[in-house]
């Protein structure tokens, strides 16, 4: 393993390892830390998008499932002309109109949101917009899985939408507390490969015994 040594650290690519303290001296001039050593995982400080986009090109890629992210859809102010092509010169990102992602897994109709919230007690009803509220409604009804993943004090938490909109609709609360949430929803724990393995808590949720 290539590794890459500086005055007081020493770097471990792929793992991301950080080490520090006094150095020891190894064969081929590699220095070595004996002491404070703290490991991290590779994936830690990606932000949840980057792990949802990763473990959905590992899906794809194994053929398990084919979910992909919603491009946000762009509103075309202002188009320049250059040899005989469009090149959009004013543009700006019109407000997602459903969940960010959507697929189809085990011939079910699959679509999520992904969110992300400092809050240690609640996670922020305004976090969800109203028109996500209708889309999350409408999937159900449709005989579709429609979830959220929430990342909220350092846990990835799979909300099934129907836990989701049972609390909204019983319920003023402008925040779901976190008690709500570690009752009800299921955490996904992270692995190398995919990164974040939502699905199988949906094979838990909705094709158990299948």
């Amino acid at each position: 393993m290539f590794l890459l040594a500086t005055k007081h650290y020493i770097l471990y690519p792929y793992c991301s390892i950080i080490t520090k303290g006094d150095y020891m001296q190894y064969p081929n001039n590699i220095k070595k830390i004996r002491n404070h050593t703290s490991v991290s995982h590779s994936n830690r400080g990606m932000s949840l998008e980057n792990l949802i986009n990763m473990t959905n090109d590992y899906y794809i890629k194994k053929d398990i499932a084919l979910i992909h992210k919603k491009p946000t859809p762009i509103g075309v102010v202002e188009v320049n002309y250059s040899n005989h092509k469009k090149l959009i010169k004013k543009a700006y990102f019109k407000e997602q109109s459903t969940l960010d992602y959507n697929g189809v897994y085990r011939g079910k109709y699959i679509e999520f949101d992904a969110k992300e919230t400092l809050n240690k007690t609640a996670f922020p009803l305004a976090n969800v917009h109203e028109h996500q509220i209708d889309q999350i409604d409408g999937v159900i009804k449709h005989g579709g899985i429609a979830f959220l993943i929430i990342k909220m004090n350092t846990f990835y938490y799979l909300l099934k939408g129907e836990d989701f909109l049972n609390f909204i609709q019983n319920t003023k609360r402008k925040s779901i507390p976190y008690s709500y949430i570690q009752d009800n929803a299921i955490i996904i724990k992270e692995n190398y490969q995919p990164a974040l393995n939502y699905l199988k808590i949906i094979d838990e949720i909705y094709f158990k015994g299948e």
